[in-house]
Order: C-alpha cells, then structure tokens, then sequence
C-alpha cells in the first residue's frame, strides 16, 4: 500500500512542478510582452505626425456613438 501512495504523491509533485514551470513561463512572456508593447509606444511617439494622429484618435472616439455593434449572424 505504501509504494502505491507513495507513487501517487510522486505523480502529484511531478505535476505541480510542471505547472509552476509553466506559469513561470507565462510570467516570463507577459513581461516581455509589457517591455515590448512600451518600447513599440515609445517609437512610434518619435514618428512624424504622431501629435496630429492622436487628435484624430481622441476626436473619433470622443464622438463615436455610445452604441456598440452585434455580431450579426444569419441562422437559418
């Protein structure tokens, strides 16, 4: 009996390790993700026209209808 417990706790740590490695992973490529997305901003507020774009951006949104579409699907 004990070697089948004992078997079965070795499967439950092997399991709980392989999903720490995992989620650390995901932790790992978030971050890098964040220091991307900053960095991507970070250039394209250096590009020409950049102020004149973001006008734009916010009069478009500021005056976009409150209404929000539906996925318009034909079910027949």
């Amino acid at each position: 009996m004990k070697t089948k417990k004992q078997s079965r706790i070795d499967s439950i740590e092997k399991r709980i390790a392989a999903i720490t490695n995992v989620t650390q992973k995901i932790l790992n490529e978030i971050s890098h993700l964040r220091e991307l997305s900053i960095g991507t901003l970070e250039l394209v507020k250096l590009m020409e026209g950049y102020d004149e774009a973001l006008e734009k951006l916010q009069t478009k949104v500021t005056t976009k209808p409150k209404e929000e579409k539906k996925l318009d699907l034909d079910v027949e």
